[in-house]
């Protein structure tokens, strides 16, 4: 999947008005979203700011399949690359509604789907709270989801990361 770089704007609304605006769109949500759009991260309004974020896939950032959740991080960051806010999900989702059609329709698999850009950001809770979001598109409809795993998950090669820009 090409992402390249692009910006986002992200804060400015409550949590009402962010969940509206997913909706009005017709993003749908999966109940890990759900869970995490009602972190009280969400409660307070951030003020408006522009971001520049960028794709990596584990080949761009020279790692092995297999490679876990703070070893991508800390390779990203190696490069130069930040971690997004936890807010930054829903607000690129709403940015990018023009993602491409998921090659493969299944919405659960234990991995990450084909064609998915994970939100990398620093986790909100324990591993019983999801970990973040992750952005896709399944027959034309453009998917917000949250998802879980831990700190020993591996992660396949095309396993595709939002960071963001310094």
């Amino acid at each position: 999947m090409d992402f390249g770089t692009r910006q986002v704007t992200i804060g400015g609304l409550v949590r009402a008005q962010l969940q509206h605006r997913l909706v009005r769109t017709g993003v749908q949500l999966n109940e890990y979203a759900k869970m995490l759009l009602a972190h009280r991260v969400f409660d307070e309004i951030v003020p408006v700011q522009e971001l520049t974020v960028v794709s990596r896939n584990l080949q761009q950032l020279d790692l092995d399949a297999g490679a876990t959740l703070p070893q991508i991080f800390d390779r990203a960051i190696s490069h130069g690359l930040q971690l997004c806010s936890p807010i930054t999900g829903p607000y690129l989702r709403l940015a990018y509604l023009t993602q491409g059609t998921s090659s493969d329709s299944v919405l659960s698999a234990g991995k990450s789907p084909v064609d998915s850009l994970t939100i990398a950001s620093s986790a909100l809770g324990d591993e019983e709270f999801p970990r973040g979001f992750y952005l896709r598109v399944v027959d034309g409809v453009p998917w917000l989801r949250g998802y879980r795993c831990d700190d020993t998950h591996g992660f396949s090669l095309d396993d595709t990361f939002i960071f963001q820009l310094s």
